[in-house]
């Protein structure tokens, strides 16, 4: 596992890095990140924030116990492996909605640009994968 990625109090304690009423430039956003993970909140709006995930290799198994979760895909492959054994493949602008409480880790194809949305007070618990067969 890459230990490049936060633990879940330092991913919770992310703060916005831009303010409503301020129009963001996502293309020029993510072509600025240039390390292999970085995973940052834009904007808060309600109780949710949107995020910009730029990474290679795979996120460790997670759940968030009280909060959905939507990936949007920007740039590059993204897969969503489900603890259940299913799974999507996502590429450029297509999402999904993870349920609440459900197993599941992300793993960029290359070099992946995703947004997620989830509420601002979102927990990351982290887990054990199922086991491979």
């Amino acid at each position: 596992m890459n230990t490049d990625f936060p633990s879940a109090e330092e991913y919770a304690a992310e703060r916005p890095r831009h303010g409503a009423l301020q129009v963001l430039d996502i293309q020029s956003l993510q072509h600025g990140v240039t390390g292999s993970y970085q995973n940052r909140v834009l904007q808060e709006f309600n109780d949710s924030c949107i995020r910009m995930a730029v990474f290679h290799g795979e996120y460790q198994w997670h759940v968030h116990p009280d909060s959905d979760e939507v990936f949007l895909v920007v740039e590059g492959e993204l897969h969503i492996d489900l603890g259940s054994g299913a799974g999507f493949a996502l590429g450029p602008w297509q999402c999904v909605t993870i349920p609440a409480g459900t197993v599941h880790r992300t793993r960029a194809i290359g070099r992946t640009v995703n947004l997620t949305v989830e509420a601002r007070s979102a927990r990351t618990v982290f887990v054990d994968g199922p086991e491979v067969a």
